[in-house]
């Protein structure tokens, strides 16, 4: 799904429930400050929770060695932050299609 395909979508259930009160540009302005919001926080460290959609945060990832691929020498890679993202138990039972007091609760973001 792109964004575009994303604002038509929200605009569609918009108008299904409230009447066609939002145009697609503005329903896309929304999306792109949702966005930006997200993208700025991100950026000053800040953790982000959707209650029911998940938790982006900010992983700080370890130096660590890695090898050229051309030349197979010996590379180090320096520690930086990276963005993560942990889907809720609610996103994750759906997606799976199982319900959500079936799903074990982890703290893992996959940070390596």
């Amino acid at each position: 799904m792109t964004k575009a395909d994303l604002v038509e979508n929200v605009t569609a259930r918009i108008a299904r429930t409230a009447g066609p009160t939002i145009s697609k540009k503005d329903c896309a302005r929304v999306v792109d400050a949702f966005l930006d919001a997200i993208k700025e926080a991100l950026q000053e460290q800040k953790n982000i929770e959707v209650r029911g959609f998940g938790t982006y945060k900010i992983r700080q990832r370890k130096t660590r060695m890695a090898r050229n691929p051309r030349t197979g020498s010996p590379v180090e890679v320096s520690a930086r932050p990276v963005p993560v993202f942990k889907p809720s138990k609610e996103l994750r039972a759906m997606v799976a299609g199982v319900e959500a007091d079936m799903l074990d609760d982890d703290d893992d973001y996959g940070d390596s």
